[in-house]
């Protein structure tokens, strides 16, 4: 069985049934190598032709690059690998990356609910090329050790992190439950090591709680991440809240680095009727609109939680709700990734993730490198974000959210005026 699963962000979790399309090779000479580590180097280049969506590249060159590489002689699986690597290069797209199986093999398990490890979301950070926290998850070692957003890890039990991929890292940190792995974090100018012992994860991304401001009950939402089991966490939460009689929500959105496309429009789909949540258009120009499903569960008030960690799936979330005038946003410009990927699984277990569409909000806004700008600015001043703890916020410790509360009631005010 072949694998897929659409992206829109670095982290995202969960894969869906997908046949593979490769395309035939242009010679038939190339058919002898199927079984060799030549085979993927090829693979991987069909699949770049035949789905990657920016145009612009040299499809002249790229036709020559195969040549190049084919002409080689790969002895190990290893050399190929790099080869591929060394391939996409041309390409100049982060987004588009190859994966050795023990990296696959990783999102893989991500997507059967729980894991070993110590309950951190990382990324590379895009300017400096660290491995960075982008948040810790609640109760776990790196929660209860305070590890903190932006915390930069420099060494996993003393192998240096920086030039390894986020999914290697990410392996590295994982291991069987009862062990333990030192990390190595810089903080601002302070270095230092943290031990944690792994535990079982569960991975759930979403989490709420009722908050009391001036009178009125807050419904607050925090997410995580896009998985395929989102939506469901979602629309739960939100129907726990509404029980409670909430008068509005805030939903944070803030360090979410993004993920399954589905699971963006099917949360969008509880605060919406049948409106647009986005558009994406692929290599042949082709759009297709994606709608709320008419599947809505409430019409009170909502604002939203971004900054810059804010990417892909959070930015179609934020984007959908802020142009169809039904949410507004509070914090700062979220990361501008305006690009879906796919996950292709190659024939060594191996995989792909490669650019496959574009998209724009319901209005038409192209965010990529730009990022959607909140209705109100509100950063957090940098000596406040260092004694910012994970318990800190949604609280009177976060400007943020004080403001976003502040907004909420507003708009209650307003809602009911109107009513």
């Amino acid at each position: 069985m072949n694998i897929r699963r659409l992206l829109v962000g670095s982290l995202a979790l969960t894969l869906v049934v997908f046949t593979v399309i490769v395309g035939k090779p242009l010679a038939p000479s190339w058919a002898t190598f199927e079984d060799s580590p030549k085979h993927v180097v090829d693979e991987v280049w069909q699949v770049i032709n035949h789905d990657y969506v920016d145009t612009g590249y040299n499809k002249h060159d790229w036709l020559e690059t195969r040549r190049e590489f084919l002409a080689r002689s790969y002895a190990t699986p290893e050399e190929a690998y790099g080869a591929v690597r060394e391939m996409l290069k041309e390409l100049n797209d982060p987004y588009t990356r190859f994966l050795a199986p023990k990296e696959y093999a990783a999102l893989q398990v991500e997507t059967a609910g729980e894991l070993s490890g110590v309950g951190l979301t990382v990324d590379i950070d895009k300017k400096t090329k660290e491995l960075m926290v982008l948040s810790p998850v609640a109760d776990t070692p790196a929660y209860r050790a305070k590890l903190q957003p932006q915390d930069i890890i420099q060494a996993i039990d003393g192998v240096p992190t920086k030039g390894v991929g986020v999914e290697e890292s990410i392996s590295r940190i994982r291991g069987k439950v009862g062990t333990k792995v030192v990390l190595t974090v810089r903080r601002n100018e302070n270095t230092f090591e943290i031990p944690l012992i792994r535990e079982v994860i569960p991975i759930r991304t979403v989490r709420s709680s009722i908050k009391k401001t001036q009178g009125k009950t807050i419904g607050y939402v925090a997410l995580s991440q896009f998985t395929s089991n989102s939506a469901q966490e979602m629309r739960e939460a939100i129907q726990g809240l509404i029980d409670k009689k909430v008068d509005g929500f805030v939903l944070d959105l803030r360090y979410n680095p993004g993920g399954v496309l589905g699971a963006s429009t099917d949360i969008a789909s509880i605060f919406l009727d049948k409106e647009v949540v986005v558009s994406t258009a692929n290599r042949d120009g082709i759009v297709d609109e994606i709608r709320a499903t008419g599947t809505r569960l409430t019409t009170k008030p909502v604002v939203i939680l971004v900054n810059k960690g804010s990417a892909s799936a959070s930015e179609i979330l934020s984007g959908a709700l802020q142009d169809n005038n039904r949410a507004v946003l509070v914090g700062t410009t979220t990361f501008g990734k305006g690009l879906v990927q796919a996950v292709r699984q190659l024939s060594d277990q191996s995989g792909l993730t490669v650019t496959i569409a574009h998209y724009k909000t319901p209005a038409g806004k192209d965010i990529h490198k730009k990022g959607i700008k909140p209705d109100y600015f509100v950063d957090i001043p940098k000596k406040v974000l260092q004694t910012l703890t994970p318990a800190d916020l949604a609280t009177t410790k976060d400007p943020q959210y004080v403001k976003a509360a502040s907004v909420l009631i507003q708009r209650i005010a307003q809602a009911k005026s109107v009513s």
